[in-house]
């Protein structure tokens, strides 16, 4: 049926329903929010881009104190405004992009993790139009861009390092470089960002990646809710010997 507008829409129609019903399988909903930590979400935007779906990311500001020029999701802290996590993800990519919250069809929450400030990030999906165009609030995000979300288990470019909380906990930190043709400009994307992004990619795609994962892949589901599990209980533990 060629190029036309309404081909696209059947097949990014069916790339969207059959990423749905893999992700409503891992929708961990408020299950975590109870933790004692404070609490941020970060948006991870889909969009389906030539026929695959995409991975909306951005560049931190260099004028910013915390991880300058870093890639990462849209988002932040919570705040009292916010019902919950959902909230503070679309209010931050309002703020951070101008992606208005109505543009955004949420599909779940998946397992969180801890940032380096102790922070429970959970990790928010949802779909956006093809149509959407950026518009950067330049204090705080210095570019956008989009990656193909097979990138994250098909990387050309890839490398890992080992990492040890201070807590004891140890794992791999994923490092991608990312050639984007439309910048003309490399992206490193890596740690938290990298490990959400991975993770969304085993979910939707459901094969194995072309690197080591710290995953059972044949129990994605228990897997991630038990490493999540061990992390937090590492940095509890230091918290007890902190006293």
């Amino acid at each position: 049926c060629g190029v036309s507008r309404r081909c696209f829409l059947f097949v990014s129609r069916s790339i969207k329903e059959k990423a749905r019903l893999r992700l409503r399988q891992f929708d961990v909903g408020d299950r975590f929010s109870r933790l004692p930590l404070p609490k941020a979400a970060v948006l991870l935007p889909l969009v389906v881009r030539q026929g695959e779906l995409h991975l909306l990311l951005t560049v931190r500001s260099m004028q910013l104190r915390r991880s300058p020029g870093e890639v990462c999701f849209p988002g932040g802290k919570s705040e009292a405004v916010d019902k919950d996590e959902i909230d503070t993800a679309l209010r931050e990519a309002k703020e951070e992009v101008g992606l208005q919250p109505e543009k955004v069809e949420v599909i779940c929450r998946l397992v969180p993790g801890i940032d380096k400030m102790n922070h429970l990030v959970t990790p928010v999906v949802g779909f956006i139009e093809d149509t959407f165009h950026a518009t950067p609030n330049p204090d705080e995000v210095s570019d956008v861009f989009v990656v193909p979300l097979e990138y994250f288990v098909k990387p050309l470019n890839y490398k890992t390092l080992p990492y040890k909380t201070p807590s004891g906990y140890s794992g791999r930190l994923h490092c991608f470089t990312y050639d984007d043709q439309e910048h003309k400009m490399s992206f490193k994307i890596w740690g938290l960002t990298a490990h959400f992004a991975v993770f969304l990619a085993l979910v939707i795609f459901g094969k194995r990646p072309t690197f080591e994962v710290d995953y059972d892949l044949d129990n994605l589901i228990s897997s991630s809710e038990t490493n999540f599990q061990n992390l937090y209980a590492s940095l509890y533990e230091r918290k007890k010997s902190n006293l």
